[in-house]
C-alpha cells in the first residue's frame, strides 16, 4: 500500500504573529505539516519561557503560549481548508521533559526528539540528555506525539557517502529507545537526508540505495526526510533542480514526511515566493509520480541493492563496537557527526545526581508501570536522574 507523503514546511521568523500568518498560507498552498523552529540558543536555557513572544533570533520561542497560538491558527485553516494541518515543534535541549509536557497539553502533533541531537550540536552534557530524552519521550508517547529524530544533522558535518551508516545505527538507538519509551513505530519520525555531492557521479543512485534501505529496515515508522543543504551552491537553479530530485527520490521509495528544499536554501529566511515555488515542486513530482513507490523494485544484483547490503553491513559492524565498548564511549570518539563529546562534559551534567536507595516518584512509577519493556530497566538505586 503507498500512503501519500506529507509535505513539511517550516516558518522561522521569531515573531509568533508573523508566524501564524506564514503558516496558514503555507497551509493554503498544500502544506500538511508546519513546524515553528525554535529561537537560537533556547536549547541551552534551563527553564521555558512564557507568554506569546515576538523577539526570537533565527526561530520563535517554544512556549505554551506561542504553543496555543499557533495551534489555534492551524486549527482554523484546517476548518477552512477540509483537512487537519499538523503542528510541530521542539522537545530538545536542557528543557526536553518540560517542553514535551507543553506540547502534550496544546495538542501539537510532531516534536523534534532525538537521543544524540542535543549532546553533538549544542554541546549538552550526554548523560543529562539521554536522562532527559527518555522522560519526554515518555510524555510523548502517552499524548500521542509523532518524534521527529535528527540524523539528517549528521551528514551536515559528515560526509554522506563515507558516515551513511552512522545514520542507520543512530535510527536503530532511536528506535530502540523509543520503544523502551513506550513510543509505538507509528509515533517514531526517524530522520535522514538527501545530502550527498551531487558531482559525484551516481549520486542520485546513491541516494536511492539509502533511501530505501532506511524505508525496508523502518516498514512501520513515518520517516522523516531532509532535503539539500550542504551542497547548495546559491545558484537557485540548480538548487530547484536538486529539490526536485530529492522530491522524486522521497516519492519513489515512500518517504512519509518530506520537509520541502528551498532553491535558497543557506542564502537567507526563505521568502514566502520561495515557498510557493518549492510548494509547487512538490506538489508536482507527487502528483506526476503518483503511487511509483509500488512500482520501484531494485535488480537484486544491482547497484542499489549492493550499496544498501554495504551500508548495512557497516551498520552491523559499528554496533558490535559500541556494544563492546559504550555508546558513551562511542561519542566521545565522535562518531555522530565527526564531534567528539566526552561522558562529563557539556552542558547540565550539574542537574543530574544519583538516585538514592529509597528514591520514590510516583510520576515514574506510573509512567514505567503501563510499560513494561520500561519497567525492566529503571528504578534502582545509583540510576542518575534530573536534581
Amino acid at each position: 500500500m503507498c500512503i501519500r507523503a506529507r509535505v513539511y514546511l517550516i516558518v522561522a521568523t521569531g515573531d509568533i504573529y508573523e508566524d501564524i500568518p506564514q503558516a496558514q498560507a503555507a497551509a493554503r498552498e498544500g502544506a500538511d505539516v508546519v513546524a515553528v523552529i525554535r529561537s537560537t540558543g533556547q536549547s541551552l536555557l534551563d527553564f521555558v519561557p512564557e507568554g506569546a513572544t515576538r523577539e526570537g533570533y533565527a526561530g520563535t520561542y517554544a512556549t505554551r503560549e506561542n504553543f496555543r497560538l499557533m495551534r489555534s491558527a492551524l486549527d482554523e485553516v484546517s476548518r477552512e481548508l477540509g483537512r487537519y494541518v499538523r503542528l510541530t515543534n521542539y522537545a530538545s535541549g536542557l528543557c526536553m521533559p518540560e517542553i514535551a509536557t507543553l506540547a502534550g497539553l496544546e495538542r501539537l502533533d510532531m516534536m523534534l526528539n532525538d537521543c544524540m541531537y542535543g549532546i553533538i550540536f549544542r554541546d549538552i552534557n550526554p548523560r543529562r540528555t539521554f536522562i532527559d530524552q527518555r522522560f519526554s519521550r515518555q510524555i510523548h508517547a502517552r499524548a500521542g506525539i509523532v518524534i521527529n529524530t535528527g540524523e539528517d544533522n549528521y551528514l551536515t558535518t559528515a560526509d554522506a557517502v563515507d558516515a551513511a551508516h552512522t545514520v542507520i545505527v543512530s535510527q536503530l538507538l532511536n528506535e530502540r529507545f523509543g520503544h523502551e519509551a513506550g513510543l509505538a513505530d507509528a509515533q517514531l519520525g526517524l530522520g535522514h537526508a538527501f545530502e550527498i555531492d551531487p558531482a559525484i557521479p551516481g549520486s542520485f543512485r546513491l541516494e536511492l540505495a539509502h533511501a530505501q534501505l532506511v524505508r525496508e529496515l523502518f516498514p512501520g515508522a513515518p520517516l522523516k526526510y531532509m532535503p539539500p543543504t550542504k551542497h547548495m551552491t546559491g545558484n537557485i537553479f540548480n538548487g530547484y533542480l536538486l529539490d526536485a530530485f530529492f522530491n522524486l527520490a522521497g516519492v519513489l521509495t515512500g518517504q512519509s514526511i518530506i520537509l520541502i528544499g528551498m532553491m535558497t536554501e543557506g542564502i537567507h529566511t526563505p521568502w514566502l515566493s520561495d515557498r510557493d515555488l518549492a510548494l509547487e515542486n512538490v506538489r508536482y513530482v507527487r502528483d506526476a509520480c503518483g503511487s511509483l513507490a509500488e512500482d520501484f523494485m531494485p535488480r537484486p544484483d544491482g547497484m542499489l541493492v549492493q550499496r544498501a547490503k554495504q551500508v548495512l553491513s557497516e551498520s552491523v559492524d559499528l554496533l558490535g563496537r559500541i556494544a563492546d565498548d559504550g555508546l558513551l564511549n562511542a561519542i566521545a570518539e565522535g562518531t555522530f557527526g565527526v564531534t567528539r563529546r566526552p561522558p562529563d562534559g557539556g552542558k547540565g551534567l550539574d542537574g543530574v545526581v544519583p538516585r538514592a536507595g529509597g528514591y520514590v516518584n510516583p510520576a515514574i512509577e506510573i509512567l514505567d508501570a503501563e510499560n513494561p519493556d520500561a519497567a525492566c530497566s529503571g528504578g534502582a538505586a545509583g540510576q542518575e536522574v534530573p536534581a
